[in-house]
């Protein structure tokens, strides 16, 4: 399965334990809607359904259970090797991002930081709220927007001005209409209180749109596909260059948040530990 998927496993084994989107959602701090949309965002890559839904609640297919088996026992070898692991003599580094971030950058350039630092046990946390990093044992994460936190250190990693996207549909719509076109299209954040839109539409001379009329999905890649299947128009970079290259997704407005981008983030006292700033070191070189 791609790496992309693995949240979206992840959350199934806790709905199916829950049999209930709503108590599954309490958990991990989503809405309903989103964590609905990313089920069915996995029953469709995985092209069968895992649950068969009705009036009082939901159950798991036969295929669901069969999977479910599978994912639980898969995850609990991960969480009791990852323990092992933690218990060994070699420093542990655990860096926090999303899938989105780690699939599309980061995984294709970490073979030459494990080369270099063989010392180091390397940790990869799929993170969707990355905002709050500290519960997750992660000693640094990497973090998406205008690097305005004032929680922990931040350092800039790169630049990469979001810009907002659409479908064929959406674009067709804005070659017709032009700016105008915005004021009608479902806006898909990351999470309440972002003001990512916002800085969009002042930057464009925009009114701007109250966040009521946005549905938010804080998974990037779930936030992606949603997009696709027009769901409504997303912020997204240059990060999605393959779905801009094959038609799939379209730029809507030459209008960037230019300031916008990667961030590290830590707290002050682990810059401190050598495997931290060798990471630190290694990955602005990149």
């Amino acid at each position: 399965m791609p790496f992309r998927q693995y949240d979206s496993l992840r959350t199934f084994t806790l709905v199916a334990r829950y049999q209930s989107l709503a108590a599954a959602a309490e958990v991990l701090h989503l809405t309903k809607g989103a964590l609905s949309h990313q089920i069915r965002g996995l029953e469709a890559a995985l092209g069968f359904a895992l649950f068969e839904r009705h009036a009082r609640g939901m159950r798991l297919t036969a295929k669901g259970r069969d999977l479910l088996v599978t994912a639980a026992a898969a995850f609990e070898q991960i969480e009791a090797k990852t323990a092992a692991l933690g218990r060994s003599a070699a420093p542990t580094l655990t860096i926090g991002t999303t899938t989105y971030f780690a699939s599309r950058w980061l995984s294709s350039r970490l073979m030459d930081f494990m080369d270099r630092h063989p010392e180091i046990r390397l940790r990869i946390q799929p993170m969707i709220h990355l905002l709050d990093f500290r519960g997750e044992g992660v000693d640094l994460a990497i973090r998406w927007g205008a690097g305005t936190w004032r929680d922990c250190t931040i350092e800039p990693l790169f630049p990469c001005p979001a810009f907002p996207t659409g479908n064929r549909a959406a674009f067709e719509r804005v070659q017709r209409e032009g700016a105008a076109a915005f004021a009608a299209f479902d806006l898909l954040r990351d999470r309440e209180g972002s003001r990512a839109w916002v800085d969009w539409y002042q930057a464009a001379g925009l009114p701007e749109r109250p966040e009521s009329e946005s549905l938010i999905i804080p998974d990037p890649n779930v936030r992606v596909q949603a997009v696709l299947d027009g769901q409504g128009v997303a912020l997204n970079d240059a990060l999605i260059a393959p779905e801009l290259e094959r038609g799939a997704l379209y730029r809507l407005s030459r209008q960037a948040l230019e300031h916008y981008g990667y961030w590290l983030a830590y707290e002050a006292a682990a810059i401190r530990k050598p495997e931290v700033s060798a990471f630190v070191a290694w990955i602005k070189a990149q």
